[in-house]
């Protein structure tokens, strides 16, 4: 498959790459030391259309393509994994409309979010259903044109700043999986109450979220799909967001690694920079090594998600799961490479270190990442 950036894509790359060490990682430690969420950084993407990178030209948006997300993703989390999920849930809590929205949906919705004047999230995590998130308990009862939604959703990423958040609730509480539906919540019309924002390892200028539902009306038009086809979409959804999450990983790992080489050549010990040291280097090479693969990995993902291809639920899959883990592995690394100064957060690799813990989580755990694997194998 052909990796090469097109015209476009490149330009938004620099772009994107030029503002990210202009003013993103100026910015980097204060987000996360302060638990500051970057609204200075939200509108600076809103301004020079990144945010509108997930949404196709006659939407009002850049892209579309998950090619330009996973490159915009993975740029911004060279810098800072905070401002990255900018990006990436914008493109997660969007893909439910434009994957299963109806053209008038999809052209009333999806302009304003292009333009960065509005935010979107995603709703689907429960308090006791995470993994197994089937066995949701939030309900939506029908009332003529309206729906009314009861119940509560957990770890969810960016609901005290989103405009729009797409919904997952039981239309029909003894159907299981078919019996869930998805619903677009615009906050004016449908407010949601953000009960409580967690305290966070990393992602710490992100905010994550515990979302209550009392009899919050939700107008029919605003269903996506048809009654009972939520869980579809969700899973849908996940195919297509779960390169993103690799990016993110990627460029948390590309971070660390590019700022543990430049210290191991000037960082002096016995007389000589602790890059000449051979068990040095060889750590250097497997870093530099695992990251190549993941990139590869993410994008030949990313391809199979822009082609619609069949087998593209495997490969988001596990361009997930190996760039996550090799994010932690690196970041590890490059904590030890600069022994005890990368321990203490005057230097970015703790902070790194911290943030790439996450990617192993959300979006489906990396043990559920392997469950879809192997059924994708067993299948074929």
């Amino acid at each position: 498959m052909d990796f090469a950036f097109s015209p476009d894509q490149l330009a938004i790359r620099d772009t994107i790459r030029e503002l990210v060490q202009d003013k993103v990682v100026p910015r980097a430690a204060e987000i996360d030391q302060k638990l500051e969420y970057p609204k200075d950084i939200e509108r600076l993407f809103a301004e020079n259309g990144i945010l509108g990178i997930p949404f196709p030209e006659e939407y009002g948006g850049v892209s579309g393509s998950s090619v330009s997300i996973c490159m915009g993703v993975e740029e911004i989390a060279k810098g800072d994994a905070t401002c990255s999920l900018l990006l990436a849930v914008q493109a997660l809590g969007s893909y439910p409309i434009l994957i299963a929205g109806s053209e008038e949906q999809k052209k009333r919705l999806c302009p304003p979010l292009a333009a960065g004047d509005q935010l979107a999230s995603y709703a689907l995590s429960e308090p006791n259903s995470g993994s197994d998130a089937a066995a949701m308990k939030t309900i939506a009862r029908r009332y003529g044109d309206e729906y009314v939604l009861n119940g509560s959703k957990i770890f969810i990423t960016g609901a005290s700043e989103a405009s729009v958040m797409v919904a997952f609730a039981r239309t029909d509480p003894e159907a299981g999986a078919r019996g869930i539906s998805a619903f677009v919540l615009e906050r004016e019309q449908s407010p949601w109450k953000v009960e409580k924002l967690e305290h966070k390892l990393g992602i710490r200028g992100s905010p994550t979220g515990y979302v209550v539902f009392e009899d919050v009306k939700v107008p029919a038009h605003n269903r996506l799909g048809d009654e009972g086809q939520g869980f579809k979409i969700a899973l849908n959804v996940l195919d297509h967001s779960r390169p993103g999450i690799g990016a993110q990983a990627l460029g948390i790992a590309e971070g660390a690694f590019d700022y543990a080489l430049n210290y191991s050549k000037e960082r002096q010990q016995f007389g000589q920079p602790i890059a000449s040291f051979q068990g040095l280097q060889w750590m250097l090479a497997d870093m530099a090594t695992q990251i190549e693969a993941a990139r590869h990995l993410v994008f030949f993902a990313a391809v199979k998600v822009d082609e619609a291809a069949a087998d593209m639920t495997k490969y988001a899959a596990m361009a997930k799961l190996f760039a996550s883990d090799m994010a932690m592995r690196v970041t590890t690394d490059a904590v030890q490479v600069l022994g005890g100064y990368g321990y203490i957060n005057d230097y970015p690799v703790e902070r790194m270190m911290r943030d790439a813990k996450i990617t192993q989580i959300y979006e489906g755990t990396n043990q559920i990442q392997r469950v879809v694997i192997g059924r994708a194998l067993l299948r074929e």
